[in-house]
């Protein structure tokens, strides 16, 4: 561990902020070559662009590539960078290509995925990163970024920046199958999860000899609005296991009760797609009362999948129940090849316990029962649930008890009975 500071009370100012990374990157000694790799603006409220930008201040010309871990997400744009990375010079970001810009770095056999994953699926997983941290020839790599339950992999930053983020199709797609098959309920909110364990075995055996510095930080909403809690940097899983212990203390809402009726607002600049707007379907699924009802107001919702191929897929099969999904996967070769997509249909659904009403800016009526949704206006839901209104938590309005949530990246919400 290089730094470790963090507590469900604490908030760091940008101050403090610096003077930690400094001190850390202090303890790694002179650099001649370092790659940095945050996420990209889906997780502006990580810190994760400050942090970058004082990495920058501290080396200098040796930070020459900043390579956002897009993952399977749309390039950043140049506004998104300014407004994330104010003062770091464009001409450093490299794009990530998934499907492209990728190399092997070896294989995990399907007996150990077998194994880890409870016998749910066995085939092999090819652990693949951007070419870019094989072959730069780096004497640093930072991966930085936030712990926060996620529905594929428990919780997520550490070694998943690096193998999703960086990663290839054919390894997103098989990891994010292997979380889904195993069963989102048993995931969420862990951090040792059977998809982990691929990760933490190619850590291991295929990339430990890569100089790779970890930089997680925990965020958290609270009555003190949104603040940095924690920050944790080490090259191995001791600080990843840190800031998921402080993530569950103030990312994860356990309640005594169902919620009945629950309003997601999604920020605009931050949600375009389904993709990542159904964070409001996961983060919540494990609260909501049978034959409740989730609305999901999305101002910024323009397509379903972050990839035109992605999207055309969503478009074909839909959010249908996990059986259907799985038939479809047995009976179609684009969904065999795109195991990820699949995944995401899995995450995407209630499985016919509650209802799922988007509010879309862009997309139609049409398009949005097309997938299994319904839809209902943006301008009559937000005049009945005002996002500027309502505080996050139990709110009543006319008369009706909802639960309002302002950002569903931010927590993972859980009922305790559902929760085991």
């Amino acid at each position: 561990m290089y730094f470790e500071k963090g507590d469900s009370g604490f908030a760091f100012s940008s101050e403090e902020l610096k003077k930690a990374v400094f001190a850390a990157l202090d303890k790694l000694g002179p650099k001649k070559k370092v790659l940095a790799i945050p996420p990209d603006f889906t997780r502006y409220h990580s810190r994760a662009g400050e942090l970058t930008r004082y990495a920058y201040e501290y080396y200098g010309d040796h930070l020459t590539d900043i390579l956002p871990a897009l993952g399977t997400h749309f390039p950043m744009t140049d506004a998104e960078i300014g407004r994330m990375f104010p003062g770091v010079p464009r001409a450093l970001f490299r794009v990530h290509n998934w499907r492209e810009d990728v190399v092997t770095v070896g294989i995990v056999p399907g007996g150990y995925v077998k194994e880890f994953s409870g016998g749910v699926v066995d085939y092999d997983w090819p652990a693949q990163v951007n070419r870019l941290l094989v072959e730069g020839g780096y004497d640093l790599i930072l991966s930085l970024g936030q712990v926060v339950p996620h529905e594929v992999i428990g919780m997520a930053s550490y070694n998943k920046n690096i193998f999703v983020g960086t990663g290839g199709a054919e390894g997103i797609n098989k990891s994010h199958f292997v979380g889904a098959a195993y069963g989102m309920e048993r995931i969420m909110g862990r951090s040792l999860t059977p998809v982990r364990m691929l990760l933490n075995y190619a850590s291991e055996h295929f990339t430990n000899h890569l100089p790779i510095v970890y930089l997680q930080t925990v965020v958290s909403q609270g009555g003190d609005g949104l603040q940095m809690r924690g920050l944790f940097v080490g090259d191995d899983i001791e600080c990843f296991e840190k800031a998921s212990r402080l993530s569950l203390e103030v990312n994860f809402r356990m309640l005594d009760r169902e919620m009945k009726k629950v309003v997601v607002y999604l920020d605009p600049e931050e949600f375009r797609s389904t993709w990542l707007g159904n964070k409001s379907v996961y983060r919540t699924r494990m609260a909501i009362a049978d034959d409740g009802e989730l609305i999901v107001l999305a101002p910024g919702l323009h397509q379903f999948g972050e990839d035109p191929g992605i999207d055309a897929l969503i478009r074909k099969y839909g959010y249908v129940h996990t059986p259907q999904v799985l038939e479809y996967v047995r009976q179609n070769e684009d969904l065999q090849n795109s195991l990820g997509v699949a995944a995401h249909l899995i995450h995407g659904t209630s499985e016919g316990r509650f209802t799922i009403t988007y509010c879309p800016g862009h997309l139609t009526r049409r398009e949005i029962e097309s997938v299994g949704f319904n839809y209902a206006d943006l301008h009559e839901m937000t005049a009945r649930y005002n996002p500027e209104k309502l505080t996050d938590g139990w709110n009543t309005v006319d008369g009706e008890e909802i639960y309002y949530i302002s950002n569903p990246a931010l927590g993972l919400w859980a009922c305790r009975e559902r929760f085991k």
